[in-house]
């Protein structure tokens, strides 16, 4: 990386609770210096001292000095019209319930204010931090993530300098459960004969040869695979020219147990054919 390449800033900041520290932790393993809870006032002086071969990530919530969204955005206005410096305002999210969840299950005062409920702290903070959200360059949606969630989606979005080859996570779900919030693209499968009806099939899952022998012979399924084979090659070109680097693809059935589960490995396996960097998950398949 020459002397003109612009230094690389990274911003994180979004709801406390939200994972900012675990962000922060994921970008560092990444080989980015990471400051957390920097004052603004010291942001400037911070890029002075770095330089262009390793990017700087920050983190700012409400519990940084002199916190102030308005001050925040204007600094980083200054900052981002620098012609050296590339900026980037990844903003964490997260649903209220879950945010109330956590605090109450780690004990942890709200840091705005410890003697207001956990709620009420919520519901101002969001106040103060709707400019950064409304001027984030990426949302990420806690809500449903595990801390190695984050993680693979921080390393699949950043990781190589932001320019690996976009990697591709499946993930099968059932819809009495809800949709998975950080799905690309969801397919419904409950249209295929459900194995639930056939009592020597209904403890077992898709990941057994049973269910597989039992779905395939459903006389829709290789046409519809055959369709969704047809439907993904063109679809995962165009969103890799435009440099998506992470994709979710999730694939539903009633209960998640078995006609989404074995969908999905059935298409993870024809994506590795095609070279694409691919893992599975079964979020229902438990329930």
């Amino acid at each position: 990386m020459s002397s003109a390449d612009p230094i690389r800033l990274f911003l994180v900041t979004g709801m406390s609770g939200a994972g900012k520290s675990s962000a922060l932790n994921a970008l560092e393993d990444l080989g980015f210096e990471t400051v957390d809870n920097l004052p603004v006032y010291l942001l400037e002086a911070a890029l002075r001292g770095g330089g262009p071969d390793r990017p700087l990530a920050v983190g700012m919530d409400v519990r940084t000095r002199d916190f102030d969204s308005a001050g925040l955005l204007a600094e980083l206005e200054g900052v981002g019209g620098q012609t050296k410096v590339e900026l980037t305002l990844i903003f964490l999210e997260c649903d209220d319930d879950i945010l109330v969840r956590r605090y109450t299950e780690t004990r942890r005062p709200h840091p705005l204010d410890a003697d207001l409920p956990v709620g009420s702290a919520i519901e101002f903070e969001r106040r103060l931090v709707a400019p950064l959200k409304a001027a984030a360059n990426e949302m990420i949606d806690t809500s449903t993530m595990t801390t190695a969630d984050l993680k693979r989606s921080i390393e699949n979005t950043y990781g190589n300098d932001g320019n690996r080859q976009m990697h591709i996570h499946l993930v099968s779900f059932g819809y009495r459960h809800g949709l998975p919030r950080e799905a690309d693209l969801v397919i419904d499968v409950r249209f295929l004969r459900n194995p639930h009806y056939v009592s020597a099939l209904r403890e077992k899952t898709g990941l057994d040869k049973e269910v597989g022998d039992y779905i395939t012979e459903d006389s829709d399924f290789e046409s519809f695979m055959e369709n969704f084979r047809t439907l993904l090659v063109p679809l995962l070109l165009r969103y890799r020219d435009e440099g998506k680097s992470y994709l979710t693809i999730a694939i539903g059935c009633t209960g998640g147990h078995h006609r989404s589960v074995f969908v999905v490995e059935e298409i993870s396996g024809w994506l590795a054919t095609y070279g694409y960097g691919c893992d599975q998950g079964h979020r229902d398949i438990e329930t």
